[in-house]
């Protein structure tokens, strides 16, 4: 899978709808707090059936978390696919990328892997 095709399966997937999901956010000049926040906000990307997705697809966008070329956009939204599955395979693909994350997505990738943790319990 490339980025163009994660996208191409995003747009089919928003087809069918996205979660409910309510936020808000505070402005504060803590960069955790700016992270959470935005992680938080960043689940609006999740389609309806985002716990349909297959395993074959999921770790094809895993794929994708270990690739340079790949924009920290992309990486977000796969993190927050992958912290919602209940699959072993996601947990450890995401403990992978917390050991290495890219710049910039040190937070991101550690709240994606505690929430992942959460649904493998």
């Amino acid at each position: 899978m490339t980025e163009k095709e994660f996208w191409q399966f995003m747009k089919k997937a928003w087809a069918k709808g996205r979660i409910c999901q309510i936020s808000g956010r505070v402005d504060i000049q803590d960069p955790d707090a700016q992270s959470a926040g935005e992680y938080i906000s960043g689940h609006a990307i999740l389609p309806r059936d985002y716990d349909k997705i297959s395993e074959e697809q999921l770790a094809r966008m895993a794929i994708l978390l270990f690739e340079k070329e790949v924009t920290n956009k992309a990486k977000e939204a796969i993190l927050i696919i992958l912290a919602h599955q209940s699959s072993p395979a996601v947990l450890n693909t995401l403990r992978r990328y917390c050991l290495r994350p890219d710049e910039g997505l040190e937070y991101f990738s550690e709240m994606a892997l505690s929430e992942c943790q959460m649904w493998n319990e």
